[in-house]
């Protein structure tokens, strides 16, 4: 009897060490499984977090606090004028948080360097010539609408009544800006007596500067347009030649295409805007004649006289597309340009 009760005492006992041992087991299994789960958290919220810091790094790379825009009012920029003086650009983009800035920038090379550089994001009005020699050099830039078409406007003028034909200008001084239609003008002109630019002495100057130095003789042709044009044909300086017939004299609005695409709610802002000016100059002749009139210190019949050789209508039509097509074609032919454009790969649509 003593030893049955014995052995059932160890079998209990030994029970009870099993049972001990099997919770013992079950709980580390458990806490395990729990910090298992833990950790597992903190990993998907580590992710989660990750995954936010790095769409607010992309979001904030590309968020835009300043606009800058080229101004220029020169030949007769009408619509650049209006947008200033009323605000347009910067009641637009208020609302975005973005502030507008404007670069005074004659020279159509000065423009599209200060768009590569991201200086400037908006060519508010820069010749077809400068948009063409810049994506030739693999520049990255669009052209989003027209700005103006104005051959007329674009003059060479002397106060020598004996130059007469491209002939009569080898060896002359010509000056005027560089990369501009007044260029265009000046290689055209020649080009149709079988000259190059290299057959006269062109200097790069500023229409101010280069009207100055017809003044003084230092200068024997000077490329003008606008204003400065105009005051040449009322003091009797005599006009060598204009654009008709020789350049379509296309000025546009371009962008970056980076900045396009990476800004769709700009553009569209900048599309509105514009549209704002062309209404306001429709609607508001007078009160645009006399915002000209003023900023470009002439009177406002000498306004009403220029403005008609103006078309700043805003869509770019088969006939902007071809001659910027023949500006291209021309520019290789004479030199400007080293390599072939295809002025199709430089629209939007």
């Amino acid at each position: 009897m003593r030893r049955i009760v014995s052995m059932a005492l160890a079998v209990c006992m030994c029970a009870s060490v099993l049972t001990g041992c099997s919770g013992g087991a079950v709980q580390k299994e458990t806490t395990a499984a729990a910090q298992t789960e833990s950790i597992k958290e903190e990993e998907t919220t580590a992710e989660a977090e990750t995954q936010e810091e790095t769409e607010a790094t992309k979001e904030a790379g590309t968020t835009l606090d300043k606009l800058v825009f080229t101004y220029v009012t020169s030949p007769l920029n009408v619509p650049t004028i209006v947008e200033k003086e009323k605000g347009i650009f910067a009641d637009t983009f208020a609302d975005q948080g973005i502030s507008v800035e404007y670069a005074e920038l004659t020279s159509g090379a000065d423009q599209t360097q200060a768009l590569a550089s991201g200086d400037v994001q908006v060519l508010y009005a820069v010749g077809a010539t400068s948009v063409i020699l810049s994506a030739a050099n693999g520049a990255d830039i669009k052209v989003l609408n027209m700005y103006s078409r104005s051959p007329k406007a674009f003059c060479l003028y002397s106060k020598d009544d004996s130059l007469t034909s491209p002939e009569a200008l080898k060896g002359k001084t010509v000056a005027g800006p560089v990369g501009t239609n007044l260029h265009e003008l000046l290689v055209a002109y020649l080009a149709t007596a079988g000259m190059t630019i290299e057959d006269v002495n062109f200097v790069n100057m500023s229409i101010p500067d280069a009207n100055a130095g017809l003044e003084n003789g230092s200068v024997d042709v000077a490329m003008l347009a606008g204003p400065t044009a105009y005051q040449a044909e009322k003091q009797g300086r005599h006009l060598v030649t204009n654009g008709q017939g020789l350049i379509n004299a296309i000025i546009a609005v371009a962008v970056r295409d980076d900045f396009y695409q990476e800004h769709p709610e700009v553009i569209e802002g900048l599309m509105e805007a514009q549209n704002t000016i062309a209404d306001f100059m429709t609607e508001n002749p007078e009160e645009t004649t006399e915002l000209v009139a003023k900023s470009l210190d002439l009177d406002t019949e000498a306004v009403k006289e220029m403005e008609p050789l103006y078309d700043f209508s805003l869509e770019l039509t088969d006939a902007d597309r071809e001659g910027f097509q023949r500006t291209a074609d021309f520019m290789l032919e004479t030199g400007m340009i080293e390599n072939a454009v295809d002025v199709n790969t430089l629209f939007y649509k």
